[in-house]
């Protein structure tokens, strides 16, 4: 059997700890740089097609979503996981997770197919079956995307598989454009994530080079089992939470306002849903090869977390603010009861980002029990919530996000700082110098959208955005500099001294 470098774990023990930050910012680099820009052709795509599709459209799309997402937390990411932090894996054990794979997978492919006409009657939507029989398809590329994955990440070696995700990123764009202009209706919805897994199986299986043959013997894979038990659990609970609200609203509400809400939460969710994964996925990388240095994930930690919330909070404010002339000019006339939804639920996100960033760091540390645990209060949590607020329809519905999301990070924070060795106070002090400027430069966003005369919302959203921009960037110059200067370092690679702290390394935290 041959074996590719990143499939040697002694080639993995001894990198010294230079190297190990060379290696986290090549792959933040890489991993998010390549999110991106196939993001923003994604994007692209995307918004033309809400453009030509409607809301019902994406309403049905919605109830299939919510299968999927059940039964994708049993696909073995957790497996996975569990062989990128295992210290050493031998051949059997890299054998067995790749048996593992295709066995689950292939059987949930089965399941979905089956259990599509219950579904369907649950919603009352005969179509959904249909869908749900077209969609089992995907999970028969799951194995040969997640595989390669795991072989890549443990070598911290991201620069591959983020030019194949920028490839799959085209051809799903393509084919969504292609399915809609032609007429597909939520067809489109289905044809453009099956043509980007299957360009996404091929291109990871090709550039992860490994001759790997799947072993179906799984004695003495326990341990691996286990571990991925415990993620894929962690997993399902977050699945509960946030499927619960489809789950419960698509029996209340029609499809259209359902549409209405999924593709508002679609927007507010770009940042959390479609970059912060990336970056967690080199943190856990990174994180499992410091998981001996407490001190270190600590503190890799809350520079992360300082960084995450730089982006984030000036973009969720942001939404919040501009939400009417953010969605008219996005996503088009037919959309514009969205935008409420946009603004309530944009207030939510800046919570939701930072809950999280913990999971990884926690598992990493060899504790997912704890991920399993929070997962289950916020499984109760959540669908509580959105029960309560549909009383007051959708509306309430968005709102009910903003209120149980701040409850859901205490918690979670409280669980899981303690494993990190890093207090709350520590942590606020870190994300402290962000929220500030963006709840500054929301108020003057609001200040001069009420003495703007009327104009074509395009013109509206610009003016808005310039100044916001310019005011969340001024204030942090001014008064919180060496934020500025520590994320300039972490681009450029070199070490940042800010005042009472060490050298700030070049982490996966970065």
């Amino acid at each position: 059997m041959l074996h590719t470098p990143v499939a040697k774990p002694e080639s993995e023990k001894d990198v010294p700890a230079p190297s190990l930050f060379a290696q986290a910012r090549s792959a933040v680099i890489w991993r998010s740089g390549a999110q991106i820009v196939g993001q923003i052709i994604t994007w692209g795509a995307t918004f033309l097609v809400i453009r030509i599709l409607d809301p019902h459209d994406y309403g049905l799309f919605a109830m299939t979503q919510v299968v999927l997402a059940v039964l994708n937390m049993l696909n073995g990411a957790g497996l996975a996981s569990g062989l990128i932090q295992k210290p050493d894996a031998d051949e059997r054990t890299i054998r067995q997770l790749y048996g593992m794979l295709i066995v689950l997978n292939f059987g949930l492919g089965a399941v979905q197919f089956a259990i599509a006409p219950l579904v369907a009657a649950y919603f009352h939507q005969p179509i959904v079956a249909d869908l749900l029989r077209v969609q089992a398809f995907i999970y028969a590329t799951t194995p040969f995307v997640a595989f390669p994955y795991a072989l890549l990440a443990r070598a911290i070696d991201f620069k591959q598989q983020a030019k194949v995700y920028f490839l799959s990123s085209i051809t799903g764009a393509v084919a969504a454009l292609t399915g809609a202009y032609a007429g597909l209706g939520v067809w489109t919805l289905i044809l453009a994530p099956a043509v980007l897994y299957v360009t996404r199986a091929i291109g990871m299986t090709k550039v992860s080079g490994h001759h790997y043959r799947p072993l179906f013997d799984f004695r003495g894979a326990g341990d691996l089992a286990k571990f991925g038990g415990l993620m894929a659990a962690g997993q399902f609970f977050w699945v509960l939470q946030s499927q619960a609200d489809v789950f419960i609203a698509g029996r209340v509400l029609d499809p259209a306002t359902l549409g209405l809400y999924t593709t508002g939460l679609f927007l507010t969710q770009i940042l959390v849903s479609k970059f912060v994964p990336a970056i967690n996925d080199v943190a856990f990388s990174i994180y499992a090869r410091m998981q001996d240095d407490r001190d270190a994930v600590a503190q890799g930690f809350a520079r992360s977390s300082r960084m995450v919330m730089l982006v984030a909070m000036p973009f969720y404010i942001g939404l919040a603010v501009t939400a009417g002339p953010l969605v008219a000019t996005v996503l088009g006339p037919k959309w514009v009861a969205a935008a409420p939804l946009v603004r309530l639920l944009a207030l939510a996100m800046p919570a939701m980002t930072l809950q999280v960033l913990f999971s990884p760091a926690c598992s990493a540390m060899g504790r997912p029990g704890i991920n399993v645990h929070t997962g289950m209060i916020g499984a109760v949590l959540l669908p509580l919530a959105f029960v309560v607020g549909l009383r007051w329809g959708v509306t309430g519905l968005a709102a009910s996000w903003f209120f149980a999301y701040f409850v859901y990070l205490a918690i979670t924070a409280w669980r899981v700082l303690p494993v990190l060795g890093l207090s709350a106070m520590a942590l606020a002090k870190a994300i402290a110098p962000t929220v500030t400027p963006a709840i500054a430069m929301g108020a003057l966003v609001v200040g001069i959208d009420t003495i703007l005369p009327e104009m074509a919302v395009q013109l509206r959203l610009a003016i808005l955005v310039a100044a916001g921009g310019v005011a969340y960037l001024g204030w942090l110059w001014l008064f919180s500099k060496d934020i500025v200067l520590e994320a300039i370092a972490m681009v450029r690679g070199k070490p940042y001294y800010r005042a009472g702290e060490g050298p700030v390394p070049v982490t996966s935290a970065a």
